[in-house]
């Protein structure tokens, strides 16, 4: 076996045979964890004070760790059958899902030293915690909700259709009962609908609300209505989990007895 094939082997999670994943990419999970942390501190000014050369040195060093896995990455993705070929399929690596986060988990450090703006490199930071997403590509866990979603999509998408016929409705009836008495809240059905949001999703800023009597029963129909509405895409994603668990289960027990 060659260097590259065992490589391809520690960073590809599929190629990896053993249990887990592999030493190589547990480094890079704690890497990614680290750095998502550290950016999440820099934030807090108290934190930050005196400790700036400090935090910069974790950059660098975490930056460099990524910067060597996607270089390894681009060279071990010939082994894999779907970017196979010398040019080609480096270029279908490049514009892949998993490549494109690989990116954006050094793009920051590559704008910094562009010399970008202050505000780009606020905006920036924010990118730093993308390398956690890419957890997601270790995670059985991720796997199993993309299935359960992508296996309930469809009533998702009923499910929302109907939240939004509702918050048009909800928003509608509040803009005719309460629009001439609170015109900067209900004025307009797109600013009642902040009133509908909030209701439907129970959340109940209270920063808004109806003063007239047929408003505050509308209110209190609505409420009601919004605890269904959380309920539905709740149970169908339960479901769903449900579903993909017992499927990985019977798998699982299908490749320990073949004979069953």
């Amino acid at each position: 076996m060659t260097v590259r094939e065992q490589l391809y082997r520690q960073l590809d999670p599929v190629a990896w045979k053993g249990k887990g994943i592999s030493p190589v990419n547990r480094v890079v999970c704690c890497a990614i964890v680290a750095s998502a942390f550290f950016a999440i501190f820099e934030t807090e000014p108290t934190i930050l004070a005196g400790r700036e050369r400090q935090f910069l040195w974790f950059e660098d060093i975490f930056t460099t760790i990524f910067v060597i896995e996607y270089l390894a990455r681009l060279w071990v993705a010939g082994e894999d059958p779907r970017y196979s070929g010398s040019v080609r399929g480096r270029l279908r690596y490049l514009v892949s899902m998993p490549a494109v986060f690989d990116l954006l988990a050094i793009a920051p450090i590559l704008l910094t030293f562009a010399g970008s703006e202050v505000f780009l490199l606020r905006l920036f930071r924010f990118a730093r915690l993308l390398r956690v997403a890419r957890l997601g590509r270790f995670s059985k866990a991720t796997h199993r909700i993309v299935q359960a979603i992508d296996s309930r999509k469809h009533e998702l998408m009923v499910s929302l259709f109907f939240a939004i016929l509702l918050l048009v409705a909800a928003s509608t009836m509040l803009y005719i009962v309460e629009g001439d008495a609170q015109p900067e809240a209900f004025g307009s059905i797109p600013r009642a609908m902040w009133w509908g949001v909030v209701t439907l999703t129970t959340v109940g800023y209270g920063d808004v609300y109806p003063h007239s009597a047929l408003g505050r029963i509308l209110a209190a129909f609505t409420a009601f209505i919004g605890i269904g509405l959380i309920a539905i895409p709740t149970g169908i994603l339960a479901a769903a989990f449900s579903d993909a668990v017992q499927r990985e289960k019977q798998d699982a027990q299908k490749a320990r007895d073949p004979a069953e």
